[in-house]
C-alpha cells in the first residue's frame, strides 16, 4: 500500500514523541540511581559502628554461645520492583527465589516482598506471600521501609520464640563489568565466620571497651541494628540495579525509535522524490502536449 507524504508526517511526530518520552524515563533513571547509590555507601558507614560495637562485645565477654535454639522457619525477604519499565525485572528475581526454596529449604518458609508486581510474580511461581510492602519512592523512604521490615521479623521471632527464625535477603546486586545479577544473602542467624574473625580480632586500644547493659540486651540490639543496616542497603542496591535496568531497557527503546525514525525519514524522501519526479513528468507531457497542439505560423 503507497504511503503518502502526510501519513509518513504524522507517523514521524508520533515517533518523536516516543522517543521524547523514552528519552526522559531514561534520563530520569540515570538521575535517580545517584541518590539511592550514594544511600547505600553511607549506610556502610553505620554497619561498620554495629560491627564494631560487636567486637567490642565479644573482645569483653569472650565467645558467643552457638548453642542456639532450634530454627523454626525461613523467612526470604523480597525486594521487587513496582515502578514499571525495567523488564524481567521482578520475574526473573522470583523464578531464583522459587528455586532456592524448593530446593535448599527444608523448613516452613515465610515470604515478605517488597512490591505488588513482585508478589504476583511470586504468586505465578506458586509462592505465597505473607505481607506486602510499598516500595520507597524515594531515599528518604528506604528507612522508612527498613524499619518495617525490622518490626515485622521481630514479630516472627517472638512469634517462634524459643525456637529462631533463619533470614535471607533477596533481591538483584551488581557485579562486575557492569553486570547485575539475582542474589539471595543469608542474614540471620549470624555468620559464624563473621563472629569468629570479630571473636578473634584483638582490641586494638589502650582503652578497654565497656559496656554497661547486660549482656544478652545489648547483644540483641546490636543484632537488630546489623538487621536494620543490611534491609537498608539492601533495600538501596534493589533501587540502583532497577534504575540499571531501567536504563539500559530505555537505552535499547531508544536505539529501536531511532532506527524506526531513520525508515521513516528514508521513506519520507523516497515518496517526496517520487512525488517531485511525478510533478515534473506531468509538466513535461503538458509541454510537449501543448507544443504539439500549437499552430505552425
Amino acid at each position: 500500500m503507497a504511503q503518502t507524504l502526510e501519513a509518513l508526517s504524522r507517523r514521524t511526530t508520533s515517533m518523536q514523541g516516543i522517543r521524547s518520552v523514552v528519552h526522559t524515563m531514561k534520563t530520569l533513571s540515570a538521575i535517580n540511581s545517584a541518590p539511592y547509590e550514594h544511600a547505600a555507601r553511607a549506610i556502610e558507614a553505620y554497619h561498620h559502628t554495629v560491627l564494631d560495637g560487636l567486637h567490642a562485645l565479644l573482645s569483653q565477654s569472650g565467645p558467643l554461645d552457638r548453642a542456639t535454639a532450634a530454627v523454626a522457619q525461613r523467612v526470604v525477604v523480597v525486594f521487587g520492583s513496582d515502578h514499571g519499565l525495567c523488564g524481567n525485572y521482578n520475574e526473573a528475581l522470583a523464578t531464583h527465589v522459587a528455586q532456592y526454596i524448593y530446593t535448599s529449604s527444608d523448613k516452613a518458609t515465610t515470604v515478605l516482598c517488597v512490591g505488588a508486581q513482585m508478589t504476583d510474580a511470586l504468586a505465578g511461581n506458586g509462592i505465597s506471600v505473607e505481607k506486602a510492602f510499598f516500595p520507597p519512592a524515594s531515599v528518604d523512604g528506604i528507612g522508612r521501609l527498613a524499619n518495617l521490615l525490622t518490626q515485622k521479623l521481630d514479630d516472627l521471632q517472638r512469634r517462634s520464640h524459643p525456637r529462631d527464625i533463619a533470614v535471607s535477603l533477596a533481591y538483584f546486586a551488581r557485579k562486575d563489568g557492569g553486570m547485575q545479577a539475582p542474589e539471595l544473602m543469608p542474614l540471620l542467624p549470624l555468620d559464624s565466620a563473621l563472629v569468629r574473625d570479630l571473636g578473634s580480632k584483638p582490641w586494638v586500644s589502650r582503652s578497654l571497651p565497656y559496656f554497661s547493659m547486660p549482656q544478652d540486651d545489648l547483644l540483641r540490639a546490636l543484632v537488630r541494628g546489623h538487621l536494620f543496616a543490611s534491609i537498608f542497603r539492601a533495600a538501596a542496591e534493589a533501587m540502583v540495579t532497577e534504575n540499571a535496568a531501567r536504563l539500559a531497557l530505555m537505552q535499547q527503546a531508544e536505539q529501536s525509535v531511532d532506527d524506526r525514525l531513520e525508515e521513516l525519514k528514508s521513506d519520507t524522501r523516497a515518496v517526496r522524490q517520487s512525488e517531485i519526479t511525478t510533478e515534473l513528468l506531468d509538466v513535461i507531457i503538458g509541454y510537449e502536449a501543448l507544443k504539439k497542439r500549437a499552430p505552425i505560423n
